[in-house]
C-alpha cells in the first residue's frame, strides 16, 4: 500500500469502524449501581449530597434548608491506550493483525468505568464521602446522633440459613435509617452485589424454594444478584438500593471515549522509527453519592 494521507485516512477509519463496533456491542455493569454525571470541568463538587430531600407539610413559612459546609470533590482524571502500527506493515498490507486490537480497545473502553466504579466500592471501607467519614462507616453523622451503613458479617457459604442471616440484618439496617429530622428515609436495598467467590451463595440465597433444614426461604427474590470479576476481595459484600435517580455512586464523565490518531510525517514517531500511532482517549472520575443508599460488609 502506497504511503499517503487518503491511505491512511483508511487505515484509520478501518480501524475506527473495528473500535466502535466492539463498543456499541459489549455490555456493561457499573450504570446498574452508579449514576452517570456530566462534567464541564476539570473537577466537579458535590456539596448538594449533604441534604436528603423530602416533602413535608407547607405550615407557615418554608423551611429553607442550607447546604452543609461538607466539601466533597471529584476531579477528573486523563485515561489512554495507544498502540503503534510499524509503516512496513502498512505498506505490506499487513494489518490484519491489528483489527483485533482495536477492538479488544473498543471493547475495553466501554468496560473501563466497571473498573472505577467496583474498585470505589471495594474501597469504600478505607475511602471518605461527602460527610468526612468512609463511605461505609459505623459513625455517619445524622441529627445529632450517628448511623452505619458498614458490617462485618460473613456471607457464609457452608449454609444458606447462615448466609440469609447477615443479609436480612445488612437489609434491616438500610431500612430502619432516618433523616436528621427522625423520619424514615425508606430505603429499599434491592441489589446484592459480590465478588466471584460469593456469587453461588448469592444467587441460590435468591432462588431457591427451602433452606437445607426444610424452611421457606423467605429472602427467595429479595435483590437481584449481581457478580464482579473487579471484587478481589474473596469475603466483601454490599447491598445497594438503586431504585432512586440519584444512586450510591456516580460515574462522572468529561469526555468520552474518542479514537484517536498521530499519523502526521514530521512526528518524531513516524519520521524517526516509521511508526503510526491510533488510541483511545477520555476523562473523568468515580466518586460516591449517597451512603445511605448502600450497606458493605468486609465478611470477616
Amino acid at each position: 500500500m502506497l504511503i499517503n494521507k487518503t491511505n491512511l485516512d483508511t487505515v484509520f477509519l478501518g480501524l475506527s469502524t473495528a473500535f466502535h463496533r466492539a463498543w456499541e456491542t459489549t455490555p456493561t455493569q457499573w450504570d446498574k449501581l452508579a449514576m452517570r454525571v456530566p462534567s464541564s470541568t476539570g473537577r466537579e463538587e458535590y456539596k448538594w449530597l449533604s441534604e436528603f430531600p423530602r416533602m413535608r407539610e407547607w405550615v407557615g413559612d418554608k423551611t429553607l434548608r442550607s447546604l452543609a459546609a461538607h466539601d466533597y470533590t471529584v476531579r477528573n482524571r486523563d485515561f489512554e491506550s495507544t498502540v503503534e502500527i510499524d509503516r512496513n506493515d502498512i505498506e505490506d498490507d499487513s494489518l490484519g493483525i491489528y483489527g483485533p486490537q482495536a477492538q479488544m480497545a473498543g471493547y475495553s473502553a466501554k468496560r473501563f468505568p466497571d473498573e472505577l466504579i467496583f474498585d470505589l466500592l471495594a474501597s469504600g471501607f478505607g475511602q471518605k464521602c461527602y460527610d468526612g467519614k468512609s463511605f461505609f462507616a459505623s459513625d455517619h453523622p445524622v441529627g445529632g446522633k450517628t448511623a452505619s451503613n458498614k458490617g462485618t458479617a460473613a456471607l457464609d457459604t457452608s449454609t444458606l440459613s447462615k448466609a440469609q442471616a447477615s443479609f436480612g440484618a445488612a437489609r434491616t439496617a438500610l431500612r430502619k435509617l432516618v433523616d436528621e429530622d427522625g423520619r424514615p428515609l425508606g430505603v429499599m436495598p434491592g441489589l446484592l452485589v459480590v465478588p466471584p467467590a460469593l456469587d453461588d451463595t448469592a444467587r441460590a440465597m435468591m432462588t431457591v424454594e427451602r433452606l437445607e433444614d426444610g424452611k421457606a426461604n423467605i429472602y427467595r427474590g429479595a435483590a437481584e444478584v449481581l457478580m464482579s470479576p473487579h471484587l478481589t476481595s474473596d469475603t466483601a459484600w454490599f447491598l445497594l438500593d438503586v431504585s432512586r435517580p440519584v444512586r450510591p455512586l456516580l460515574y462522572q464523565e468529561r469526555k468520552a471515549p474518542d479514537f484517536v490518531q498521530q499519523t502526521e510525517m514530521d512526528s518524531d514517531s513516524v519520521f524517526l522509527r516509521r511508526k503510526y500511532r491510533y488510541g483511545v482517549e477520555c476523562r473523568g472520575a468515580a466518586g460516591y453519592g449517597l451512603w445511605q443508599m448502600a450497606y458493605g460488609s468486609t465478611g470477616e
